[in-house]
């Protein structure tokens, strides 16, 4: 077996590894696995306990699967590429809630909130002067996708009558597809439609309703605006890196005879997804990660107020957010990093259904 498809099967599913086990970390203080809970309760014992047994367990059942995966795929011909991190995903999901679960019956339990004032509050600044949207960062995924229908225009009278457009694990053709504009641009037609994708849920996710501290509103909002900038930066840098992969799976589909290299097809995904792992560790969701203050300015006063106790909304282990009064049509998530759609508002159950059917009608639709 060649080295390809056996770096495939260490890579992803170690990268899927380490993002779950780090997990934890990306979160403010005040959302230990996805439960809201005031600043003064951050260091409790069951939180620090939860989450040693959630790294344990994670680490120690992961690495389990990893190995024995490499194990399979260094010895037989046994290749899962997509099994073993969705499989890393599903204890890494359990883990979670488990930890979830128990901090939400102390904070009951305990009565966590008992006597505090709650609140929210908003910087009307960020409406007023808000970021720009950092359209240039876009520039390098809307030319790969250029350079991309170029290549395939001076390409397509080379192209055979018949050509492979599925490979197997090992980079060896094993499916074939009659010469049409369809079939030849149909890489193009992927790379357009995730960069399209990405482009827009950046666009919409940039103007997301802000998570702003009452105890601190002004280091928040500066927190919010870094986050914002810094985590829509990483996913247009994606979107660059996912489109260079297409573009390396599209090179043998247009020569005949070359198999599939799944290092190159692999290695820029690779990349964009550890830029935005990178992100994700320096800045924290929401800009937990950042410091303070800027330029030795002096510490915000603490307010007293606390964040509203709003766990009601958030279903399946804090990772589905519903809210029908919350007009928002994104919100951070409490699971990871970046945005997740508010599932109670029509609108984005729309939109979310309109992306799923163009990505299940495509194939159809290039025929």
């Amino acid at each position: 077996m060649n080295s390809g498809p056996l770096l495939v099967n260490a890579a992803v599913p170690l990268l899927v590894l380490a993002v779950a086990w780090l997990t934890p970390s990306l979160t403010s203080p005040t959302l230990p696995f996805g439960v809201r809970i005031p600043a003064v309760r951050a260091d409790s014992p069951v939180i620090a306990e939860q989450r040693k047994r959630y790294r344990r367990l994670v680490g120690t059942a992961g690495g389990a699967l990893v190995a024995l995966n490499v194990g399979l795929s260094a010895t037989t011909h046994l290749v899962w590429p997509g099994v073993v991190p969705a499989l890393i995903l599903a204890v890494c999901l359990a883990a979670f809630r488990r930890a979830r679960v128990a901090i939400a019956a102390a904070k009951r339990d305990e009565d966590w909130y008992h006597g505090l004032r709650q609140g929210v509050v908003t910087d009307t600044s960020l409406r007023t002067d808000p970021e720009r949207f950092p359209h240039l960062w876009s520039i390098p995924a809307l030319l790969i996708v250029a350079g991309t229908v170029v290549t395939g225009i001076v390409l397509y009278p080379s192209v055979p009558d018949r050509f492979a457009v599925h490979f197997n694990a090992s980079g060896i053709p094993d499916g074939f597809a009659t010469k049409s504009v369809g079939s030849v641009f149909f890489p193009v037609f992927v790379q357009a439609g995730v960069t399209a994708t990405i482009l827009m849920l950046s666009w919409f996710s940039f103007r997301a309703r802000p998570e702003l501290d009452p105890a601190r509103p002004a280091d928040s909002a500066r927190r919010h605006r870094r986050f914002s900038m810094r985590a829509v930066i990483s996913l247009l840098l994606l979107a660059a890196c996912i489109d260079l992969s297409i573009l390396a799976g599209a090179w043998p589909i247009w020569h005949a005879g070359q198999n599939l290299s799944p290092v190159l097809v692999l290695l820029p995904l690779l990349t964009g997804l550890a830029i935005v792992v990178g992100v994700a560790l320096r800045t924290g969701q929401g800009g937990s990660r950042l410091p303070a203050a800027d330029g030795g300015a002096p510490e915000e006063v603490n307010s007293g107020v606390v964040r509203r106790d709003d766990d009601q909304y958030w279903r399946g282990a804090g990772s589905l957010y519903v809210n029908r009064d919350d007009p928002s049509l994104f919100v951070q998530k409490r699971l990871g990093f970046g945005w997740t759609l508010n599932f109670g508002n029509p609108r984005a159950v729309l939109l979310l259904a309109l992306i799923l059917g163009l990505s299940l009608a495509l194939p159809l639709i290039v025929r």
